[in-house]
């Protein structure tokens, strides 16, 4: 930035430019303001970037539990998948409104997806991840393996 650039935050009200194309320019300049900036849980579903769900992951003794809160979905638009230690949940928001009311009509389209990844530790036992959807909080539960390798110290000698 110069010294002459005017720095505006998302809170200013900024006046729309005689020119026509004056509104799209500063639109385009949101954008890449906001670009790289983390995603605010799924309040802003449909923006250009795809937000991202915040997750929360506990380690109970005998499994690991992750919640993420979607808000305004249903079962039907998550899907939950593990391979190779990665669990991915994927999602989308398809929304359409119509209102009518004495001359005039507004219709509204909305669609949004997201996709986050979560490596998760090395003990978990594949077969043993349950996903359930209640009121906009998906849980997901992953079993630990009793079998699987646990964290040991290795002694370093010298040649």
């Amino acid at each position: 930035m110069t010294e002459n650039t005017p720095v505006r935050s998302k809170e200013t009200p900024v006046a729309v430019t005689e020119s026509p194309f004056g509104w799209l320019r500063q639109e385009i300049d949101r954008l890449f303001e906001d670009f790289g900036r983390p995603a605010r849980g799924l309040a802003a579903i449909g923006s250009a970037f795809g937000p991202v769900p915040a997750v929360e992951l506990v380690d109970d003794e005998k499994e690991y539990r992750l919640t993420a809160e979607l808000p305004g979905m249903k079962e039907d638009d998550v899907e939950v998948s593990f391979a190779e230690g990665v669990l991915t949940l994927k999602g989308e928001k398809r929304e359409e409104t119509e209102r009518r009311d004495a001359g005039f009509m507004l219709s509204e389209r909305r669609y949004g997806a997201f996709e986050r990844r979560v490596r998760l530790p090395g003990d978990v036992d594949p077969d043993k991840i349950d996903a359930r959807f209640t009121k906009g909080v998906l849980t997901v539960t992953v079993g630990k393996d009793e079998k699987a390798p646990k964290a040991r110290k290795i002694a370093v000698t010298p040649e």
